[in-house]
């Protein structure tokens, strides 16, 4: 699930290079893979303090 929105993230950060005018997309992009890998982190660190 983690990996699908990081991949998803760095798609639309691709596609918005790829096209100048898509600002947005590229910091939409940005945005979602920053999160995600946050919330990949946390969840690791959690899984981790708990074994």
């Amino acid at each position: 699930m983690w990996l699908i929105l990081i991949l998803v993230g760095v798609a639309m950060i691709v596609f918005g290079v790829m096209v100048e005018a898509a600002q947005l997309l590229i910091w939409l992009g940005v945005i979602l893979a920053a999160v995600s890998v946050i919330m990949w982190i946390v969840r690791n660190v959690a899984r981790a303090s708990k074994g």
